[in-house]
């Protein structure tokens, strides 16, 4: 079973123990939702469909979701899954972030 992260999940130790043997638990890092395609796909619909929108109603959210995958499935392609490189004060702004 994979579970997101182990941070989550540890407040469910008893509920994990009980499986011990019968279930192989992997976590993925903390901060590592690029491994989840499904969380890039939300990310995606989140900065190029949602992100300063505002609704006043659950249709007109739902009618700007149903816009985008229209729009995306126009021309599906392959997802080629990557991790990008974090470099330089990327780099230092995600380790102060992870630290607070």
């Amino acid at each position: 079973m994979i579970l997101d992260n182990y941070c989550t999940h540890k407040r469910n130790a008893d509920w994990l123990d009980k499986y011990q043997g019968r279930v192989q638990f992997h976590f993925t890092p903390t901060s590592a939702s690029w491994l989840n395609q499904v969380e890039i796909w939300f990310g995606l619909l989140t900065r190029k469909a949602l992100r300063g929108a505002s609704f006043a109603y659950k249709d007109q959210l739902r009618s700007a979701i149903e816009s985008f995958v229209a729009k995306t499935n126009q021309h599906p392609k392959p997802f080629h899954w990557r991790k990008r490189e974090v470099k330089g004060s990327q780099l230092r702004n995600t380790i102060i972030n992870v630290r607070n």
